[in-house]
């Protein structure tokens, strides 16, 4: 990977909405060679998406998030990988990372209601054959995600003058 897609990866991971040309001018390169860098990327996979960090809390959307703690015995010549997918496959997985420590597996879970969180994880999860334990733990609050606070307490509380 070169510094260009380096460069233009940090720069869209802050703000995905920047135009072509302004990405042309923070990396001193040409329209045409940002575009083909980030088109290159998005062939190649390694831009998977473009999407916005959402204060769920501050809309009228309902939903339950949960982390859950996955204890798998790994399938022979798959090691985590089958098992990893097949978790991975249920609508109400959002992220699955393989982990070190006391677990093998951390999933983001949400769901409408904690009445279907409860029923994903007793009736789907925990029924596979290759999960031997969970533990599940539910998101109260979201100070920070992905680099943004969500409330941020500098904010300047003066009031305004005006004349």
């Amino acid at each position: 990977m070169d510094q260009l897609q380096m460069d233009l990866l940090t720069i869209l991971q802050e703000d995905c909405r920047l135009p072509l040309e302004k990405l042309a001018v923070m990396t001193g390169k040409s329209l045409e060679t940002v575009a083909e860098t980030i088109s290159n990327m998005e062939k190649d996979g390694v831009i998977l998406r473009y999407s916005p960090v959402i204060n769920w809390d501050k809309t009228a959307r309902e939903r339950v998030e949960a982390m859950i703690e996955v204890r798998v015995t790994p399938q022979r010549d798959q090691g985590f990988d089958a098992v990893a997918e097949r978790i991975y496959r249920f609508d109400e997985v959002k992220t699955v990372y393989l982990m070190s420590g006391a677990y093998d597996l951390l999933l983001l879970v949400e769901a409408r209601t904690l009445k279907e969180l409860a029923y994903f994880v007793s009736t789907k999860l925990s029924t596979l054959e290759t999960v031997t334990g969970t533990a599940t733990h539910f998101v109260l609050k979201r100070y920070k995600s992905d680099g943004v606070v969500f409330e941020d307490k500098n904010k300047d509380k003066r009031l305004v003058v005006q004349a």
